[in-house]
C-alpha cells in the first residue's frame, strides 16, 4: 500500500560542514501490535555541490615608495586590492526521503520479519542485521585570514622612539631600513657565535631567532606590503529531476566571493545534468514480458544513472556518472519470500538509491 504526503525539495544554499552525522538505524518488527505492517519511504537522490573560494587581500606598506631605494625591490604592493578565486568544487551524492514513494507493507500473520531503517526511514535491510554504511564526505572548511606581520606584537616592538617622533616618512623609512639590516647582522652574529651575549641553550637561541624573524618581517612589510588569504565554503543542494540540462547553481564574484545564482556580480558556475540511463522494470526470462508488481510487494528502486558535470570559466571541474534513484522505476519483492517458514529471504538495500544490493535465503 502506498502512502502520500505533501513535501518538496528546492534549490537551497547553506554553509558547509566538515562531515555528516553517522548513520543511525532502527529495527522495525512486524508484530500483532502493528498488525504485521511496516511503513517506510524510498530515497530520492540529491546532489550537494560544495564550493570553496579563496580571498586574497593585498595592502601596500607605509613605505612602499622607498622599497627600491632601501631594499632594491620593484615588487612592493602599491595599491590595495581584493580578489576571490575558485579553489575547489566537491560533489556529494546523498539521499532524502521521497514523500511520493511512501509505503506500507503487511506480512503474514504469525510471522515476525524485521526491517532495519535509517533516520529518514529508508529501508536498509530485511531479516538481516547487515547494512551498508554511508561514507561521510570530507569537505573543506572555511578558514579566516592569519594576522599579517603588521598585526603582530613584533610590529610594535620595532617602532623605535625616533621613528615615532619623526614627521618625515622618508626619515622613518630610512630608520626602518637601518633596523632591517641591523637585525640581519644580529642573526648572523648569533648563528656564527660572534654575538656579545649568546643565548644559554638551543631553546633560548630559537626564541631569539624567531623574535628577530618576526621583527624583520614586520619592518619588511612596511615596505613591501602584506598579502592575506582566507577561504569561504558554501554548499548548494539540488534535486536532479527538478533541474534538467544546464543550470547556474551559484556565482563567484571577484569582490563578493560566493554569491547566489541571481547575483550578476559573479561569474556563473554551471551544473549540467543529463539522464544517462533510465531504470527498467524486470522482464520474465521465459515469456519476455515485463513483470508486474507483486501483490502487497515490498517496494524498492531500480535506479537509473545521471551524468553530472560542473563547469566554471569555460573548464569542466567535475564530470562523473552517478546512480540516481528517481531516474529509475519502483518494483516489488513478494512478501511471501520474506515470511517463508522453511527458507525466509533476506534483503540488503542501497541506502542512497533504495536498490537491492543483496538478496538471499537465511
Amino acid at each position: 500500500m502506498k502512502y502520500s504526503k505533501i513535501w518538496s525539495v528546492a534549490l537551497v544554499a547553506m554553509l558547509s560542514v566538515a562531515g555528516m552525522s553517522a548513520q543511525t538505524t532502527q529495527k522495525l518488527t512486524a508484530t500483532k501490535a502493528n498488525e504485521y505492517g511496516l511503513i517506510y519511504s524510498l530515497p530520492k537522490t540529491v546532489l550537494d555541490i560544495t564550493i570553496e573560494a579563496e580571498k586574497e587581500v593585498k595592502k601596500p606598506g607605509e613605505y612602499f615608495k622607498y622599497a627600491k631605494k632601501y631594499l632594491d625591490s620593484d615588487n612592493a604592493i602599491a595599491q590595495p586590492s581584493q580578489q576571490w578565486t575558485l579553489k575547489s568544487i566537491t560533489v556529494n551524492v546523498r539521499a532524502v526521503a521521497d514523500a511520493d514513494e511512501r509505503y506500507l507493507v503487511q506480512f503474514k500473520k504469525g510471522t515476525t520479519p524485521y526491517m532495519y531503517v535509517n533516520e529518514q526511514n529508508f529501508p536498509l535491510a530485511i531479516n538481516t542485521e547487515k547494512v551498508i554504511e554511508i561514507d561521510e564526505p570530507v569537505l573543506p572548511e572555511a578558514k579566516a585570514a592569519q594576522p599579517s606581520p603588521l598585526e603582530s606584537a613584533a610590529a610594535t616592538q620595532v617602532m623605535s622612539q625616533e621613528m615615532l617622533q619623526s614627521q618625515s616618512s622618508a626619515k622613518r623609512a630610512e630608520l626602518a631600513a637601518n633596523q632591517i639590516y641591523a637585525l640581519r647582522q644580529s642573526r648572523t652574529d648569533l648563528i656564527t657565535g660572534q654575538a656579545d651575549q649568546m643565548p644559554p641553550d638551543g631553546q633560548a637561541m630559537q626564541l631569539v631567532l624567531d623574535n628577530i624573524a618576526a621583527q624583520e618581517a614586520a619592518l619588511t612589510a612596511m615596505f613591501m606590503g602584506t598579502v592575506q588569504h582566507s577561504t569561504d565554503v558554501k554548499t548548494f543542494t539540488i534535486v536532479p529531476d527538478t533541474l534538467g540540462g544546464e543550470n547556474i547553481v551559484a556565482r563567484l564574484s571577484a569582490l563578493n566571493g560566493i554569491v547566489d545564482s541571481e547575483d550578476l556580480s559573479g561569474a556563473p558556475i554551471y551544473v549540467n545534468i543529463e539522464v544517462a540511463e533510465r531504470g527498467k522494470l524486470p522482464v520474465n526470462e521465459v515469456t519476455g514480458l515485463v513483470k508486474t508488481f507483486p501483490k502487497g510487494g515490498i517496494a524498492y528502486r531500480i535506479p537509473g544513472k545521471g551524468k553530472i558535470a560542473v563547469e566554471y570559466d569555460g573548464q569542466k571541474v567535475y564530470d562523473k556518472t552517478h546512480d540516481i534513484a528517481q531516474y529509475g522505476v519502483v518494483f516489488g519483492i513478494d512478501p511471501a519470500m520474506i515470511t517463508n517458514t522453511k527458507a525466509p529471504a533476506y534483503v540488503v538495500f542501497d541506502p542512497l538509491t533504495g536498490a537491492i544490493k543483496e538478496l538471499g535465503t537465511k
